[in-house]
């Protein structure tokens, strides 16, 4: 039984994704553009960029997805980001479930 929890405890963690939040993002920027960007730090797995849709223009914050932690960490290595003469302003996001929620909320 040790063995079996062991195993979900790891595949857990393989397929875990690191968040970062990007906000002032130019209105000219692409969602393909911020890609190309951060994957210079790592394996970019999903670039998010919402829209609005009375306007469409994308709202100017997104959420990048990668591989794994290291690729994060090389992203706030540098100092600032600059895309299109703007500067970007990044956070990182931490990941916990909705049932991890529910239960520290109670």
């Amino acid at each position: 039984m040790a063995a079996t929890s062991s195993v979900r405890a790891a595949g857990r963690r393989s397929r875990r994704l690191f968040d970062i939040f990007v906000a002032d993002i130019p209105w000219t920027v692409s969602s393909k553009e911020l890609k190309e960007y951060f994957s210079q730090f790592g394996s970019v797995q999903r670039c998010q960029l919402p829209f609005d849709k009375d306007t469409g223009f994308h709202r100017r914050y997104c959420w990048i997805k990668f591989s794994t932690l290291q690729d994060v960490q090389n992203v706030f290595q540098k100092d600032s980001h600059i895309l299109e003469g703007a500067k970007l302003a990044l956070k990182q996001q931490s990941h916990r479930r909705r049932s991890q929620r529910r239960s520290q909320s109670e």
